[in-house]
């Protein structure tokens, strides 16, 4: 039988803090111009140079280089949407990014996961971006839904089968990250409008956005770039990430590798707005680190992040933060460590939305248990986030004059009426009667096995699956043509 899915709890920030100073900004804006116009980006598609052109780029058509000036810039994106509406299959969950709140999503692209019957590590398959959407599906944490790992039973239609697995799976808000070529993408569109019901309501509450990567440094790709085109033209939001790594793809500085992601994501961005004045975009700077001895790859600090909410902001658009422990090897310390700080920075920031609950290993692991436990983060978080409410009733000074000294307040009304209002983890704290404190760990994986027991969200209508499965079926013929 279906349950309801519980309202989603968004961050909501008590007040404001800035990183970056006016004066700052202004240097990032005037380095974006000045790598843009001088240097230019790197773009392979025919298509792509001649909207550039045609909206007054200058354009290299031999080297596939699009040289842009800040006059070219600002009108393409003085058409740009600084809020708008992500819709969901259910209404109650659409996200308005006008309000002052913070939404959350799961990780994405992971590769890997380990079983939860059988605790093996394997290949993800489209069963567990079917489970892992239940999951986020109940957790008031996380507001809508990254594809969380791949299908990697289904070949090249992979992305379509991990969005039909989400449809299914969660009433929340889907944005995508592997739909990144212009097949998958036009059937995607098509997923979309079957989900919105109709046209209208896939402009007015498109329940499917996508997230489209540059490549690092100063370069699009060209599936890339005609599948946000695609999108755009159809309504549906479209991001652009930028994911440099300082030391390697990027400059050895923090500052230099700021200049070169918002660069690569004002490029994109720009044209997405010549093709389609007005389409719903969003800015997402997510970079890494190349360790120095090792050539790995880890996450910058979470200050990092919070000041591409600030770049964006500068921009007049809407963003997508990057949060929590993507580097983490375990679940423990270090997972604990690098998600909540960014999160924090990133809500106080002003960001819109943020992605990055749930998987390990450089967002590349699956542990179905960890999206229980970074809700248990994201909620602590919250609740620093929030204001105090100081009124008469919240003073309580006539209890405290009742009580009186060294007395208790266990039989106060008050007291009783009070507690009730509180919130207590069901995870952290729970006491066991042979003494001590339940692992937390062990407590996430009870509560993640209930979930999958006990929680079934509202399902598709039957004429949606059966148009659903139409619509893969034809992709997958089409897609092994290729």
């Amino acid at each position: 039988m279906p349950t309801k899915t519980p309202p989603i709890e968004p961050l909501v920030p008590a007040s404001r803090i800035r990183l970056l100073s006016d004066e700052q900004l202004e240097g990032f804006r005037s380095s974006t111009f000045a790598i843009l116009e001088k240097t230019g980006i790197h773009c392979p598609s025919e298509r792509a140079l001649r909207i550039y052109a045609d909206h007054g780029a200058r354009v290299d058509f031999e080297a596939h280089v699009v040289r842009l000036s800040p006059e070219v810039i600002l009108e393409a994106l003085s058409h740009a949407p600084r809020h708008y509406v992500m819709g969901a299959r259910s209404q109650e969950f659409d996200l308005d990014l006008s309000k002052d709140v913070t939404y959350e999503a799961t990780d994405g692209t992971g590769t890997k996961t380990i079983d939860y019957e059988t605790r093996e590590l394997r290949a993800s398959a489209k069963v567990d971006v079917a489970t892992s959407a239940r999951i986020a599906d109940y957790l008031s944490a996380i507001s809508f839904y990254w594809p969380m790992v791949s299908a990697q039973d289904y070949g090249k239609a992979a992305p379509l089968h991990e969005l039909d697995a989400a449809f299914n799976n969660t009433l929340k808000h889907v944005q995508t990250p592997t739909v990144v070529e212009e097949a998958t993408a036009r059937y995607a569109v098509e997923m979309a409008r079957v989900i919105a019901g109709d046209e209208a309501t896939l402009r007015a509450r498109p329940p499917l956005s996508l997230l489209i990567c540059t490549v690092a440094p100063l370069a699009q790709d060209v599936g890339s770039m005609h599948a946000a085109l695609v999108a755009a033209e159809a309504g549906v939001p479209v991001g652009i990430m930028s994911m440099p790594n300082t030391g390697s793809t990027a400059p050895a500085t923090i500052a230099g590798t700021i200049a070169l992601g918002d660069a690569e994501v004002i490029s994109a961005l720009a044209l997405i707005q010549m093709a389609c004045p007005g389409a719903p975009i969003y800015h997402s700077f997510m970079p890494g680190m190349t360790h120095p001895r090792t050539g790995a790859y880890f996450g910058h600090e979470g200050r990092v992040y919070a000041m591409g909410v600030e770049l964006a902001h500068m921009w007049g658009l809407p963003t997508l933060a990057g949060t929590f422990g993507m580097d983490a090897t375990y679940l423990g310390w270090e997972a604990g460590m690098s998600g909540s700080s960014a999160s924090l920075l990133c809500a106080l920031c002003g960001a819109e939305t943020a992605s990055g609950m749930g998987l390990l290993q450089g967002s590349t692991l699956l542990v179905p248990e960890t999206m229980v436990l970074d809700s248990e983060l994201y909620h602590s978080v919250r609740e620093n986030l929030a204001g105090l409410e100081a009124d008469a009733d919240q003073m309580a000074l006539e209890v405290i004059q009742a009580v009186g000294q060294r007395g208790h307040y266990l039989s106060q009304r008050h007291t009783r009426e009070y507690f009730h209002k509180l919130s207590f983890s069901e995870v952290l704290h729970v006491y066991q009667p042979s003494g001590g404190y339940r692992d937390p760990v062990e407590m996430a994986r009870e509560k993640t096995r209930w979930i999958l027991e006990n929680h079934h969200p509202e399902p598709l209508a039957e004429a949606q699956v059966s148009e659903l499965n139409r619509i893969l079926q034809a992709a997958g013929e089409e897609l092994s043509r290729e």
